[in-house]
Protein backbone atom coordinates (compact mmCIF):
# COMPACT_ATOMS: atom_id res chain seq x y z
CA UNK A 1 0.00 0.00 0.00
CA UNK A 2 1.37 3.65 -1.61
CA UNK A 3 -0.45 6.71 0.02
CA UNK A 4 0.84 9.18 -2.95
CA UNK A 5 0.67 12.65 -4.09
CA UNK A 6 0.36 14.63 -7.16
CA UNK A 7 3.36 16.96 -7.88
CA UNK A 8 3.09 17.36 -11.39
CA UNK A 9 0.43 17.02 -14.24
CA UNK A 10 2.45 13.34 -14.86
CA UNK A 11 4.36 13.12 -11.33
CA UNK A 12 3.51 11.30 -8.12
CA UNK A 13 5.58 10.68 -5.04
CA UNK A 14 4.90 8.97 -1.33
CA UNK A 15 2.98 11.50 1.37
CA UNK A 16 5.97 12.85 2.92
CA UNK A 17 4.28 15.33 6.43
CA UNK A 18 6.91 16.93 8.18
CA UNK A 19 5.99 14.51 11.14
CA UNK A 20 6.24 11.44 8.96
CA UNK A 21 10.21 10.11 9.55
CA UNK A 22 9.49 7.57 6.66
CA UNK A 23 7.53 7.87 3.05
CA UNK A 24 4.25 6.60 3.67
CA UNK A 25 4.04 2.62 1.97
CA UNK A 26 3.90 -0.27 3.37
CA UNK A 27 4.88 -4.00 1.72
CA UNK A 28 6.33 -7.22 2.68
CA UNK A 29 10.00 -7.06 2.63
CA UNK A 30 10.45 -9.70 0.61
CA UNK A 31 8.58 -7.77 -2.25
CA UNK A 32 11.91 -5.65 -3.78
CA UNK A 33 10.91 -1.37 -3.84
CA UNK A 34 12.17 -0.98 -7.29
CA UNK A 35 9.63 -3.65 -9.04
CA UNK A 36 6.80 -2.26 -7.35
CA UNK A 37 7.23 1.20 -7.85
CA UNK A 38 7.65 -0.08 -11.63
CA UNK A 39 4.25 -1.45 -11.19
CA UNK A 40 2.61 1.50 -9.76
CA UNK A 41 4.46 3.81 -12.65
CA UNK A 42 3.21 1.53 -15.29
CA UNK A 43 0.05 0.27 -13.82
CA UNK A 44 -2.71 2.22 -11.30
CA UNK A 45 -1.11 5.67 -11.60
CA UNK A 46 -2.10 5.71 -15.64
CA UNK A 47 -0.29 8.70 -17.49
CA UNK A 48 2.26 8.77 -14.91
CA UNK A 49 6.49 9.41 -16.07
CA UNK A 50 7.96 10.04 -12.76
CA UNK A 51 7.87 8.74 -9.60
CA UNK A 52 9.92 9.60 -6.18
CA UNK A 53 9.73 7.30 -3.19
CA UNK A 54 10.72 9.58 -0.34
CA UNK A 55 12.87 9.05 2.44
CA UNK A 56 13.75 4.84 2.60
CA UNK A 57 14.86 3.29 5.02
CA UNK A 58 17.70 0.84 3.85
CA UNK A 59 16.76 -1.54 7.20
CA UNK A 60 13.79 -2.50 5.34
CA UNK A 61 14.26 -1.33 1.78
CA UNK A 62 17.61 -2.44 0.56
CA UNK A 63 19.11 0.35 -1.94
CA UNK A 64 19.61 -1.23 -5.37
CA UNK A 65 21.97 0.36 -7.70
CA UNK A 66 20.88 3.24 -9.99
CA UNK A 67 19.84 1.71 -13.06
CA UNK A 68 18.52 2.59 -17.21
CA UNK A 69 15.19 4.10 -15.78
CA UNK A 70 15.99 4.44 -11.54
CA UNK A 71 18.06 6.65 -9.52
CA UNK A 72 18.66 6.79 -5.73
CA UNK A 73 19.94 9.66 -3.43
CA UNK A 74 20.79 10.20 -0.02
CA UNK A 75 18.93 12.22 1.90
CA UNK A 76 20.09 11.94 5.77
CA UNK A 77 22.39 10.11 7.94
CA UNK A 78 20.48 8.74 11.02
CA UNK A 79 21.44 6.98 14.36
CA UNK A 80 19.85 4.52 16.30
CA UNK A 81 21.01 2.31 19.17
CA UNK A 82 21.36 -0.85 19.56
CA UNK A 83 20.50 -2.71 23.52
CA UNK A 84 22.94 -5.90 23.50
CA UNK A 85 24.41 -7.01 26.83
CA UNK A 86 24.05 -5.14 29.94
CA UNK A 87 23.85 -1.60 29.98
CA UNK A 88 26.73 -2.04 32.62
CA UNK A 89 29.03 -2.74 29.34
CA UNK A 90 26.76 -0.35 27.08
CA UNK A 91 27.41 2.67 29.70
CA UNK A 92 31.44 1.67 30.07
CA UNK A 93 31.52 1.91 26.43
CA UNK A 94 30.64 5.27 25.96
CA UNK A 95 33.21 8.07 25.96
CA UNK A 96 35.06 9.15 28.91
CA UNK A 97 33.81 12.51 28.63
CA UNK A 98 30.00 11.86 28.45
CA UNK A 99 30.55 9.42 31.55
CA UNK A 100 32.83 12.03 33.74
CA UNK A 101 30.10 15.18 32.83
CA UNK A 102 27.19 12.91 33.81
CA UNK A 103 28.53 12.22 37.10
CA UNK A 104 29.40 15.40 37.72
CA UNK A 105 25.90 16.72 37.03
CA UNK A 106 24.51 14.46 38.72
CA UNK A 107 26.76 15.39 41.94
CA UNK A 108 26.19 18.91 41.05
CA UNK A 109 22.32 17.88 41.54
CA UNK A 110 22.77 16.37 45.02
CA UNK A 111 24.99 18.84 46.51
CA UNK A 112 22.28 21.68 45.81
CA UNK A 113 19.50 19.29 47.13
CA UNK A 114 18.06 18.59 43.76
CA UNK A 115 16.46 15.44 43.00
CA UNK A 116 16.75 14.03 39.31
CA UNK A 117 14.35 11.47 38.69
CA UNK A 118 12.95 9.75 35.48
CA UNK A 119 9.11 9.40 34.62
CA UNK A 120 7.71 7.65 32.53
CA UNK A 121 4.13 7.15 31.31
CA UNK A 122 2.24 4.93 29.11
CA UNK A 123 -1.47 5.61 29.47
CA UNK A 124 -4.02 7.23 27.47
CA UNK A 125 -5.15 9.52 30.01
CA UNK A 126 -1.55 10.61 30.93
CA UNK A 127 -0.89 11.75 27.02
CA UNK A 128 -3.02 15.57 27.00
CA UNK A 129 -0.82 17.04 29.77
CA UNK A 130 1.97 15.06 29.02
CA UNK A 131 1.86 16.95 25.60
CA UNK A 132 0.91 20.12 27.62
CA UNK A 133 4.05 20.08 29.47
CA UNK A 134 5.95 18.82 26.60
CA UNK A 135 4.37 22.43 24.65
CA UNK A 136 5.27 24.95 27.55
CA UNK A 137 9.26 23.62 27.27
CA UNK A 138 9.40 23.71 23.68
CA UNK A 139 7.72 26.97 23.42
CA UNK A 140 9.70 28.77 25.66
CA UNK A 141 12.76 27.21 23.76
CA UNK A 142 14.34 28.42 19.88
CA UNK A 143 11.61 26.40 17.96
CA UNK A 144 8.95 29.66 19.21
CA UNK A 145 10.79 31.92 17.54
CA UNK A 146 10.63 29.30 14.32
CA UNK A 147 7.22 28.68 14.79
CA UNK A 148 7.92 24.90 14.74
CA UNK A 149 7.32 24.88 18.44
CA UNK A 150 4.09 22.43 20.00
CA UNK A 151 1.82 23.92 21.71
CA UNK A 152 -1.56 21.73 22.71
CA UNK A 153 -3.62 24.65 20.87
CA UNK A 154 -1.56 24.60 17.39
CA UNK A 155 -1.76 22.02 14.71
CA UNK A 156 1.14 19.56 15.78
CA UNK A 157 0.08 19.76 19.79
CA UNK A 158 -3.05 18.29 18.71
CA UNK A 159 -1.64 15.89 16.16
CA UNK A 160 0.71 14.36 18.64
CA UNK A 161 -2.17 13.69 21.24
CA UNK A 162 -4.23 12.28 19.28
CA UNK A 163 -1.38 10.13 17.92
CA UNK A 164 -0.14 9.23 21.53
CA UNK A 165 -3.05 8.49 22.84
CA UNK A 166 -4.33 6.31 20.10
CA UNK A 167 -1.03 4.48 20.17
CA UNK A 168 -1.23 4.34 23.96
CA UNK A 169 -4.28 2.37 23.96
CA UNK A 170 -2.46 -0.18 22.00
CA UNK A 171 0.54 -0.04 24.60
CA UNK A 172 2.52 1.89 21.97
CA UNK A 173 3.47 4.93 23.18
CA UNK A 174 5.75 6.19 25.78
CA UNK A 175 6.36 9.53 27.19
CA UNK A 176 9.92 9.95 29.03
CA UNK A 177 9.96 12.91 31.37
CA UNK A 178 13.16 14.29 33.69
CA UNK A 179 12.26 16.19 36.50
CA UNK A 180 14.15 18.37 39.11
CA UNK A 181 12.06 17.54 42.05
CA UNK A 182 9.07 18.46 40.68
CA UNK A 183 9.93 20.23 38.01
CA UNK A 184 9.47 18.77 34.66
CA UNK A 185 13.03 19.67 32.47
CA UNK A 186 13.08 17.25 29.73
CA UNK A 187 11.05 14.78 27.81
CA UNK A 188 10.83 12.65 25.02
CA UNK A 189 7.56 11.49 23.00
CA UNK A 190 8.15 8.10 22.15
CA UNK A 191 6.46 5.00 19.90
CA UNK A 192 7.22 1.31 20.85
CA UNK A 193 6.30 -1.70 18.67
CA UNK A 194 7.99 -5.18 18.24
CA UNK A 195 11.20 -4.51 20.83
CA UNK A 196 11.63 -0.93 18.83
CA UNK A 197 11.19 2.27 20.35
CA UNK A 198 11.32 5.28 18.49
CA UNK A 199 11.80 8.99 19.63
CA UNK A 200 9.67 11.00 17.57
CA UNK A 201 10.33 14.70 19.40
CA UNK A 202 12.84 15.68 22.29
CA UNK A 203 12.87 18.72 24.19
CA UNK A 204 14.38 20.13 27.61
CA UNK A 205 14.09 23.21 29.36
CA UNK A 206 17.39 25.95 27.51
CA UNK A 207 17.43 27.94 30.77
CA UNK A 208 19.85 25.19 32.58
CA UNK A 209 21.87 24.07 29.80
CA UNK A 210 24.46 23.88 32.16
CA UNK A 211 22.36 20.94 33.82
CA UNK A 212 22.59 18.50 30.36
CA UNK A 213 18.72 18.10 31.22
CA UNK A 214 18.05 16.01 28.07
CA UNK A 215 21.37 13.72 28.44
CA UNK A 216 20.49 12.92 32.30
CA UNK A 217 16.98 11.68 30.75
CA UNK A 218 18.54 9.91 27.79
CA UNK A 219 20.55 7.91 30.48
CA UNK A 220 17.83 7.27 32.68
CA UNK A 221 15.67 6.09 30.06
CA UNK A 222 18.61 3.69 28.31
CA UNK A 223 18.80 1.57 31.81
CA UNK A 224 15.50 1.52 32.30
CA UNK A 225 15.36 0.43 28.83
CA UNK A 226 18.00 -2.31 29.38
CA UNK A 227 16.39 -3.45 32.39
CA UNK A 228 13.25 -3.72 31.46
CA UNK A 229 13.85 -5.91 28.44
CA UNK A 230 11.10 -5.02 26.04
CA UNK A 231 13.14 -2.70 23.60
CA UNK A 232 15.92 -4.15 21.43
CA UNK A 233 16.92 -1.07 19.20
CA UNK A 234 16.54 2.82 19.66
CA UNK A 235 15.54 5.04 16.33
CA UNK A 236 16.30 8.63 16.30
CA UNK A 237 15.44 8.95 12.71
CA UNK A 238 16.53 12.55 12.40
CA UNK A 239 19.14 13.81 11.04
CA UNK A 240 22.24 12.87 12.34
CA UNK A 241 23.82 15.12 15.36
CA UNK A 242 27.43 15.35 17.17
CA UNK A 243 25.38 14.41 20.31
CA UNK A 244 24.31 11.35 18.89
CA UNK A 245 28.11 10.07 18.66
CA UNK A 246 27.78 9.85 22.19
CA UNK A 247 25.24 7.69 22.68
CA UNK A 248 25.93 4.98 19.74
CA UNK A 249 28.56 4.05 17.22
CA UNK A 250 25.91 2.70 14.48
CA UNK A 251 24.07 4.92 11.54
CA UNK A 252 23.05 4.39 8.25
CA UNK A 253 21.78 6.38 5.67
CA UNK A 254 18.03 7.01 4.52
CA UNK A 255 17.47 7.44 0.26
CA UNK A 256 15.12 8.45 -1.66
CA UNK A 257 14.34 6.78 -5.15
CA UNK A 258 13.35 8.23 -8.23
CA UNK A 259 11.55 5.96 -11.24
CA UNK A 260 11.04 7.28 -15.07
CA UNK A 261 8.97 5.48 -17.02
CA UNK A 262 11.07 5.52 -19.69
CA UNK A 263 15.06 5.36 -19.85
CA UNK A 264 15.31 8.22 -22.04
CA UNK A 265 13.19 10.65 -19.34
CA UNK A 266 16.01 9.51 -16.90
CA UNK A 267 18.46 10.96 -19.61
CA UNK A 268 16.51 13.87 -20.01
CA UNK A 269 16.39 14.97 -16.53
CA UNK A 270 20.21 14.34 -16.00
CA UNK A 271 21.28 16.21 -18.80
CA UNK A 272 18.99 19.35 -17.86
CA UNK A 273 20.87 18.78 -14.02
CA UNK A 274 23.99 19.17 -15.82
CA UNK A 275 23.13 22.14 -17.88
CA UNK A 276 21.46 24.17 -14.75
CA UNK A 277 25.02 23.31 -12.59
CA UNK A 278 27.22 24.50 -15.75
CA UNK A 279 24.78 27.57 -15.85
CA UNK A 280 24.68 27.97 -12.13
CA UNK A 281 29.25 27.52 -12.45
CA UNK A 282 29.45 30.31 -15.02
CA UNK A 283 27.07 33.01 -13.15
CA UNK A 284 29.25 31.94 -10.17
CA UNK A 285 32.21 33.71 -11.27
Amino acid sequence: MFVLVRTSAAGWQTYQPSQLPLGAWVADDTLPLLDLARSLIRGPLGSCLLLSVTQIDPLHAARSPDSADSQSSDYIRTAWTELQGSFAEYWNQRGKNLRQNMRKQRNRLAAEGISGRLRVLDQPRDMAAAIERYGALESAGWKADRGTAIHPDNAQGKFYRRLLEYAARRGEAVVFEYLFDDRVVASNLCLRRDEVLVILKTTYDESIQSYSPAFLLSQDAIELLYHEGRVRRIEYYGRMMEWHSRWTETSRVLYHLTLYRWPLLLQLAAWRRRRRQAVESRSGH
